[in-house]
């Protein structure tokens, strides 16, 4: 027996009857040799890992555009954080913490420059519904790799696609992610909130805090307390009502305080316009995309798809520094 058909059948031993087990994955669109060593939720998780989408993640804006100072959130470290949370449900329940963290480390893979402002504004001048959820998993399928994909499994893409709130993902690890996300997001911007002084600890509804706790350390707690406690030998990961009902009014209070916080929203009139003209710029000519996009289109592939896969996938500061080589003018001299 080799190391992973032995981790394999360890799974069966100790993980809850609703887990997804390894060696019962759905499989890659393109099938490939198992590995000798690693499941094949590890490989996923390790290519999501290594994939320049992910690094990018370091680059793009969670809440904040272009804040001044090292300790706010960003794309990547909010990723990291929904991991952490995600893989502490998961161990607790006994569901594939492995598949857990494949899917919470490539859940946000498909985020457009500048947040959910990027994403609103290439939906409003595409004319075409732009969702970071299932971009991500056009990322993953299509985009990365030189245009081969990571040919991850059919369940870390379906955890991808459904981790959204509205959305119901096929396994309880996708679960765990959905609910783990808003989580870290909601708690976690309370945090960055708090230290760009746009709102105070003391100011949250009591009617949350009573339930969640007073500190982001404590919130974070409870709510994996609770989502374990009322999770285990479920099919579904769930809060309790009380817990819910707690966080989705603290998620309706931080949309009233900081989300549409003058503070926060100044700077996304500038990033929108950023966007309508590079898209403008590219859909002009076609030839200004970088070759293997421009291929793209040559080889009968949608220009308008094109065109949006190039700049989702710019991070905030590539896209300034384009647009200014762009419209800017430069200082030149004859001598």
């Amino acid at each position: 027996m080799n190391i992973r058909e032995m981790f394999e059948k360890e799974e069966h031993s100790l993980l809850s009857k609703y887990a997804s087990f390894s060696d019962a994955s759905r499989g890659r669109d393109v099938p490939e040799e198992e590995s000798d060593i690693r499941t094949a939720y590890q490989r996923d998780r390790d290519r999501v890992l290594h994939s320049k989408s992910f690094r990018r993640l370091k680059h793009k804006t969670q809440v904040f555009l272009a804040p001044y100072g090292d300790h706010y959130r960003t794309r990547l470290t909010h990723t990291l954080e929904v991991s952490q949370i995600a893989r502490s449900i998961a161990k607790a329940i006994r569901c594939n913490e492995e598949l857990t963290e494949a899917i919470a480390l490539a859940h946000d893979i498909g985020h457009t420059p500048f947040g959910h402002v990027g994403e609103r504004t290439l939906s409003q001048i595409s004319g075409r519904q732009f969702s970071h959820n299932e971009h991500g998993v056009r990322v993953v399928e299509k985009l990365e790799n030189g245009g081969k994909g990571l040919n991850l499994t059919w369940e870390v893409r379906d955890g991808i696609r459904n981790h959204k709130t509205s959305l119901t993902p096929a396994t309880l690890e996708g679960d765990v992610v959905r609910i783990s996300d808003k989580i870290a997001y909601i708690s976690h911007d309370i945090d960055d909130g708090i230290r760009a002084g746009i709102m105070k600890e003391s100011s949250l509804p009591k009617e949350c805090t009573n339930v969640l706790g007073n500190s982001t350390r404590e919130r974070i707690d409870r709510m994996i307390h609770n989502i374990v406690e009322n999770s285990q030998n479920s099919p579904r990961a769930m809060m309790s009502g009380k817990y819910w009902n707690a966080l989705l009014t603290l998620r309706k209070y931080m949309f009233e305080v900081l989300y549409t916080n003058h503070t926060v929203k100044k700077e996304e009139s500038k990033a929108a316009e950023i966007i309508k003209l590079l898209y403008n710029y590219y859909m002009e000519d076609h030839t200004r995309l970088p070759e293997e996009y421009y291929e793209g289109i040559v080889n009968g592939e949608d220009e308008v798809t094109v065109v949006c896969d190039y700049i989702a996938g710019m991070t905030d500061n590539y896209a300034v520094e384009l647009f200014q080589s762009i419209y800017i003018p430069h200082a030149w001299s004859i001598y």
